[in-house]
């Protein structure tokens, strides 16, 4: 077994591994960049290394840098987590070069999966069911349109090197194909440095099921399946294992179909093959198709762990050390049922745009598994994935799990950010996520009702007014005694800019009063927590950086206004485009003087790898452009201004 590795990555995947390291005896050294400095896997590591600035092209795709520091610091080996350089088979030949191990397949087999078109050549080879499509080395527009057009529309452009649902656009009509390659191809070129692509028959009712296999290079097991339906734009939300109205027959097919496709390329480690799977007949033997492999341990991976029993870490470093594989097909079980949500900073009305700030208060039910890479009083930064944390339950049977799940979201805390978790709450809720009957276009079709957070109520006010004036404590005999007349306090909230003030007093005989504009509470505390009009509330108030947290169904957070304070307002005015989210400005498309009309491209940002269109608000003049491309802004920057047209 090794004495020391070096995690090449960072974020709640490097404390993972760095946990089981350590508890394998296993010393752990990490890298980290400017913006992560005072990260916790840096502070979990037993030792750290800087390795440059905050861009991950300056710090953690820096192959050379990475491989220096195992050097300098005696890792004998190199675990690359998943994204950055995890599937970067140069990186794999580089890491052996330099004397390391890589904890990992080789690079051939990385490279045999990189490309999805020649993977699923190889897999058709090795009798792996793969999806109708044209997966040729003919990237002309107008002979991708003709393959897309023999293939029959609905079709799937995919990127061929990538993931992760960049570089891929659904098209259900042949007028739209050319804009959709073209956007296809701009976002692949930016994320993996190669714009080609393939075309796939699009499975009308689809689902999602992806099968763990584990190989020591020789051999491959199967860990059997997740699924992974509930996605929104072809990113992962709640994945759970196994996968419901799974039968013995299909899970038999599924599984030697992805042992066939490990052992075709002699992989070694973890790894994950993801099938479509067409759900409007039922789960059958004949209606799975290969997409990919990731040659990685994918996010996911504790709900099978936690079915199975087994630490695939751990396993990790078992076979990289020189180990065969820890057991036999035959001893592999599954054991109750398994959720993982993902918790990320992101605004869900807004589509799912990445979000940033800093956690002022952050909190996870003690009994759900929460593989996190930060802590409150962290910054959730603009140059990384915006994951907060992976809520993992698991329970004997789906529905008790499944209650788990829903009560684990329910428990959790997050403020200083806006977050996903109203929406992780009702989407677990979802009377068809519930009855195991999804597909991949479940989220889209509900995504209204999905997104929309409940307003605060009266009551929320109330807990939030009696904590914001440090009332929330048990009260003393004394409390709210004056000598002519009960104690009287005010305080001024905001919410989303409405600005509401609560008048607060307290008889000392009873609980506090709370007038607000339209409605009063009494409200008390004891020990016990909080009651309003006389009924027990299960409801936590945080007061913190200026502002009051209520946690109580859905999470509502109110400024705490100084009422001395002169308010102002500044319009952004009718023609401003802002930038919705943090991110790198990446095409302008306009100019000044250039006359637009309502939903014409104006520019395109990047985060998160994602391109994000900013489109015309209305029609109008360009009447100034305030961004160059290549530009890093902040959310709510000024990019573009329109003015009128003329008369």
């Amino acid at each position: 077994m090794f004495h020391k590795i070096l995690i090449a990555n960072r974020g709640e995947i490097a404390c993972r591994v760095i946990g089981t390291a350590r508890a394998m005896g296993v010393r752990t050294v990490a890298v980290y960049s400017d913006a992560d400095v005072s990260a916790r896997h840096v502070a979990m590591a037993d030792e750290a290394v800087h390795i440059g600035g905050p861009r991950p092209v300056d710090s953690y795709l820096r192959g050379a840098a990475i491989i220096a520091a195992a050097q300098a610091t005696g890792a004998e080996a190199i675990h690359p987590g998943y994204g950055f350089l995890s599937e970067n088979p140069d990186f794999v030949e580089a890491v052996e070069a330099a004397g390391l191990v890589f904890i990992g397949p080789s690079a051939a087999a990385i490279r045999a999966m990189g490309l999805k078109d020649a993977a699923k050549a190889l897999m058709a080879q090795a009798g792996v069911p793969v999806v109708p499509g044209y997966h040729g080395a003919d990237q002309d527009p107008a002979h991708l349109a003709q393959a897309a057009a023999a293939i029959g529309y609905p079709i799937l452009i995919k990127a061929v090197a990538g993931g992760g649902g960049k570089g891929m656009r659904r098209v259900d009509d042949p007028a739209e194909f050319a804009t959709a390659l073209d956007s296809a191809k701009a976002e692949a070129a930016g994320a993996f440095g190669n714009d080609a692509v393939l075309i796939e028959k699009y499975v009308e009712t689809p689902r999602h099921i992806e099968v763990q296999v584990f190989g020591d290079g020789r051999r491959a097991v199967h860990l059997f399946e997740r699924d992974c339906s509930l996605q929104r734009r072809h990113q992962k939300v709640i994945e759970e294992a196994p996968a419901p109205g799974m039968t013995d027959e299909m899970r038999a097919a599924m599984g030697q179909a992805a042992v066939r496709a490990a052992e075709a390329i002699g992989y070694a480690g973890a790894g994950t093959v993801e099938f479509i799977v067409d759900a409007s007949r039922g789960l059958r033997p004949d209606g799975f198709w290969f997409m990919e492999m990731n040659t990685r341990l994918q996010v996911e991976h504790p709900v099978t762990e936690a079915i199975t029993g087994i630490d695939l870490v751990a396993w990790q470093l078992r076979v990289a050390s020189g180990e065969d594989l820890p057991c036999a097909q035959e001893d592999l079980a599954i054991t109750g049922h398994a959720f993982e949500a993902r918790l990320y900073a992101e605004d869900v009305a807004a589509g799912f745009l990445p979000a940033t700030g800093r956690l002022v208060h952050l909190r996870f039910p003690q009994y759900a598994r929460a593989d996190t890479g930060v802590r409150a009083g962290d910054e959730i930064s603009p140059w990384y994935d915006p994951m907060i944390a992976k809520i993992i339950v698991h329970g004997p049977t789906r529905a008790v799990a499944l209650r788990k799940l829903a009560d684990a979201l329910d428990q959790t805390q997050v403020a200083g950010s806006v977050t996903n978790l109203s929406f992780l709450r009702r989407l677990a809720a979802h009377p068809r996520f519930a009855a195991g009957d999804m597909d991949t276009g479940l989220i889209a079709r509900d995504q209204e009702m999905l997104a929309q957070a409940d307003a605060p109520s009266s009551h929320h006010y109330a807990l939030a007014a009696v904590a914001a004036l440090g009332l929330d404590g048990a009260a003393g005999p004394l409390a709210g005694f004056t000598l002519w007349a009960p104690l009287q306090r005010q305080v001024v909230l905001r919410y989303a800019g409405e600005v509401i003030t609560a008048v607060v007093t307290r008889d000392p005989a009873g609980p506090w009063q709370v007038a607000l504009d339209q409605t009063a509470h009494a409200v008390a505390r004891d020990g016990n927590g909080w009651c309003i009009d006389g009924a027990k509330v299960l409801a936590e108030v945080v007061v913190t950086g200026g502002a009051a947290h209520v946690f109580w169904a859905d999470a509502q957070s109110f400024e705490i206004v100084d009422p001395l304070a002169v308010a102002g307002q500044v319009s952004d005015g009718a023609g401003q485009v802002g930038a919705p989210m943090p991110g790198l400005v990446k095409a302008v498309f306009v100019a000044k003087g250039d006359h637009v009309t309502a939903g014409d491209r104006l520019a395109v940002m990047e985060a998160m790898k994602m391109e994000h269109a900013l489109r015309a608000p209305r029609d109008g003049i360009v009447a100034e452009v305030l961004v160059d491309v290549g530009v890093q802004v902040a959310a709510g920057a000024p990019l573009i201004i329109l003015a009128e047209h003329d008369a």
